[in-house]
């Protein structure tokens, strides 16, 4: 066990955990945010994408050890009550099914759109790429994230 410092959506906490455990499950089981899903436990399927310093990574298979003392930021984070234009995006766009890998696509989306606030349908389908959706709304995710850009 050790201690590790995080800053996770702008507040500092405190974890003593094992240096290897997955930030996906220090997120869920210590500090109980529960947005951040597992998906396939491999970094895969993009259900556990959360921000390390405004990039998208998956944190099924990231060892909390190594992202201490940098910005986290959850879905949880990413507003306090779901206004960000990509969340509002997603409602009007009815995105969600299941809603099981949405967390994800969303933080994908909001990097996608910071790093690139005006994309092309093949540039969204690029930057979306590996965020599985089984429920297969693909194109109500693109629609989306062209509205999203319009709003940012």
């Amino acid at each position: 066990m050790a201690t590790i410092n995080l800053n996770v959506n702008g507040k500092k906490q405190t974890v003593d955990v094992d240096p290897n455990t997955p930030v996906l499950w220090v997120l869920r089981e210590h500090l109980n945010l529960t947005g951040t899903k597992y998906g396939c436990g491999i970094a895969q399927c993009g259900a556990c994408t959360i921000h390390l310093g405004g990039i998208a990574v998956r944190s099924c298979q990231l060892p909390v050890s190594s992202v201490e003392n940098q910005e986290i930021t959850t879905i949880e984070g990413l507003s306090e009550n779901g206004e960000h234009p990509v969340q509002q995006a997603w409602l009007e766009h009815d995105v969600p099914q299941c809603g099981y890998c949405q967390a994800g696509q969303i933080m994908t989306a909001v990097a996608l759109l910071k790093n690139n606030p005006t994309p092309s349908d093949a540039e969204i389908e690029t930057g979306m790429n590996g965020n599985i959706c089984r429920c297969g709304t693909y194109l109500r995710i693109k629609a989306a994230v062209k509205t999203a850009s319009k709003s940012l």
